[in-house]
């Protein structure tokens, strides 16, 4: 087991002059900062740890929530796109063997390789409503893997640039990335899993990418703009657009712990209050891409450029 340093700070708390919240400073607003070696990126929560994965190692680690220390660091070959935990398992993409690699959490070892690519090395694995989901060809294909098989038992039309899968709310949601400078070809698609057929196309801003289903709603980072559409799962329209101030690549979403969380390259974290629909933190300074899980009583947000992964305290 490898012990990595913890540092611990008191929240600090900055006056708004305009009504925006002003920037927090991460490294005083964290509750703990786990430094890591290599490129920390997609992150995920299960099994009573945290999951980054790092293709500077060619691993997926095991964080001990606690203590932040790596308890395991399974090989997958150039992990990349957001893992998903479900049906006993963690979930990964490999570009380098193009397949999706299932994690067995009691030995910390890849087990089955399903062998399809991933569409999109920015993109999501879904987990949940009857199976994993994964848009595998740009054209417009997500598939659909059986669990209990391994393998691939269904492969569903979807827009063509489709990017990212959320499971939730009954449904499978998929964002419409559309062309990469169009300003008017967003949306995200609702697959029904009883009969693997896209039952409503909801039109939101442009190049929608990263989603998360939580807090009542569906959520959809749009990177042309950096807004953030909130999706009414019981009438599939659009009910709510938040001026997140998230715009450009890279990035990811997450909803959970009373919020919903928007990490972007330029704007390091974005703090949305479901109840409201408004901004109520932002934290600072930008550290380049990286991700954001929300679960567990805790915030984890990740820095792959300056190799942090932070703990934030979804409470204060």
């Amino acid at each position: 087991m490898t012990r990595l340093p913890l540092l611990f700070f008191m929240t600090g708390v900055l006056a708004a002059a305009d009504g925006d919240p002003a920037e927090l400073p991460i490294a005083t607003s964290a509750a703990a900062t786990v430094e890591l070696k290599g490129y920390p990126d997609w992150l995920e929560i299960g099994f009573g740890s945290v999951w980054v994965s790092n293709p500077g190692l060619g691993t997926v680690q095991r964080l001990d929530p606690k203590t932040g220390a790596v308890t395991a660091a399974v090989k997958v070959n150039r992990p990349v796109a957001a893992m998903a935990v479900g049906f006993g398992s963690v979930w990964v993409a490999s570009r380098g063997d193009k397949s999706i690699v299932r994690i067995d959490p009691t030995t910390n070892a890849a087990g089955a390789s399903v062998p399809v690519a991933i569409a999109d090395s920015e993109a999501s694995i879904a987990a949940g409503a009857g199976g994993v989901w994964v848009v595998t060809d740009r054209k417009g294909i997500l598939s659909r893997i059986d669990p209990e098989t391994n393998t691939v038992v269904a492969e569903i039309a979807v827009k063509a640039r489709s990017t990212a899968a959320a499971a939730g709310f009954g449904a499978v949601w998929v964002s419409n990335t559309g062309e990469p400078k169009s300003k008017d070809d967003g949306s995200v698609q609702r697959v029904d899993p009883k009969t693997n057929t896209v039952v409503a196309t909801i039109p939101v801003r442009a190049q929608p990418r990263f989603l998360a289903a939580g807090e009542g709603a569906v959520w959809v980072l749009n990177q042309a703009d950096g807004s953030v559409s909130r999706i009414d799962p019981e009438t599939n329209k659009v009910v709510a657009t938040i001026e997140a101030g998230v715009a450009g690549a890279g990035g990811d979403i997450a909803a959970g712990e009373g919020g919903v969380w928007v990490r972007g390259g330029k704007a390091l974290l974005v703090v949305i209050d479901p109840k409201t629909n408004t901004v109520v933190k932002r934290f600072g300074p930008a550290q380049g891409s990286g991700a954001v899980r929300a679960g567990d009583g805790k915030v984890w947000v990740s820095a792959h450029d300056v190799n942090k992964v932070w703990v934030l305290d979804p409470r204060r």
